[in-house]
């Protein structure tokens, strides 16, 4: 891989931990790849869906003609679903297919967050989304889906009936080890803490105060401890220091303004920290979730008072947010 001298941070940060792109647009992977995974939820498929080219015009437009043809003409294939919600699933997997040549691993789709409280309509999108990436490229080996899921109670006992057909699942908006054990307990393939909350991407002027360093490597320690085969997938990054922070993680998913700036920035000099979250002996005590991961109510209950209640109530906010983009998406079917 040449010199230091001529290594960038992106280079950097490969040779510690698994890069996938945080992005539903395929120039950033053709540019930058290959990646290893390629992450998405509601909010990105949206604003990439609405992206116009420099005359005005709408780039997916006839992406998003083709999505609605195809939910129209599959409605009664696909139960329990209407059809701009059926819309929806297929334009994200449209998005995601064509990122799939510069892929190693995973095309993750997030299930509908209107869902994050019912774990059977969950299960349900879950399967329809690895049809749908069937029904559009049948030659795709639909083993390389993995399905991100809001992890509330009900998301990760989707997850893991989701993990037991077969599906691989990813558990998203993490906030604490009370999620983080319950997630490796149902077997999730991976889990995505959020280093900042949610709000900071749609809030200018906010700021999270409380990022979630401490609680990633706390994680990593906790599944190496019990064994576990989840890993831990960091997202919601603000900066490439923070980025660089977390070198040594299993994998990390990085937007694409922060991926440029990886690949523009030379390895030497540099004189950011290097994956601190990750150094070091840290004695830490890391608890014994055993008695509240099969009991809905105690675990429901330790996950409320969890960091005094702030990692529910972060998990509440980002629930609503992708609701909200959900809903931008489903109109942008029916218009």
């Amino acid at each position: 891989m040449g010199s230091t001298e001529q290594q960038s941070l992106l280079d950097v940060l490969r040779s510690h931990s698994a890069v996938d792109c945080d992005t539903l647009n395929d120039e950033v992977p053709k540019k930058l790849g290959p990646f290893v995974d390629c992450t998405s939820n509601q909010a990105i498929a949206y604003h990439e869906l609405i992206r116009v080219d420099a005359d005005g015009n709408q780039i997916h437009a006839q992406l998003i003609q083709e999505a609605i043809d195809f939910a129209s003409s599959k409605e009664s294939t696909y139960a329990n679903v209407t059809e701009a919600e059926l819309a929806v699933d297929v334009m994200m997997v449209k998005l995601a297919l064509k990122i799939v040549p510069y892929l190693k691993g995973y095309s993750h789709i997030q299930t509908n967050p209107k869902y994050s409280y019912d774990k059977q309509r969950t299960i349900e999108n879950g399967k329809r989304i690895v049809a749908i990436f069937k029904d559009l490229d049948p030659a795709y080996d639909a083993r390389r889906v993995c399905i991100k899921v809001p992890a509330t109670w009900e998301g990760m006992q989707a997850c893991r009936e989701l993990e037991a057909s077969g599906i691989a699942t990813l558990a998203t908006t993490m906030f604490c080890l009370e999620q983080a054990a319950l997630a490796a307990h149902v077997s999730c393939t991976y889990i995505a803490p959020y280093i900042n909350e949610l709000r900071v991407h749609f809030d200018e002027n906010y700021v999270d105060e409380h990022k979630a360093f401490d609680f990633c490597g706390a994680t990593q320690r906790y599944y190496g401890k019990i064994g576990s085969k989840t890993q831990v997938l960091p997202a919601s990054l603000t900066s490439i220091q923070e980025v660089m922070n977390l070198a040594g993680v299993h994998h990390i998913t990085v937007a694409p303004h922060l991926l440029t700036k990886l690949a523009e920035t030379p390895a030497n000099p540099w004189e950011g920290d290097t994956g601190s979250v990750f150094k070091g002996d840290k004695e830490e005590e890391l608890g014994d979730y055993s008695k509240i991961l099969e009991d809905e109510s105690a675990w429901r209950l330790a996950f409320t008072r969890s960091q005094d209640g702030k990692a529910e109530g972060k998990i509440i906010q980002a629930i609503n947010i992708f609701c909200d983009k959900q809903d931008g998406l489903e109109d942008l079917a029916r218009r």
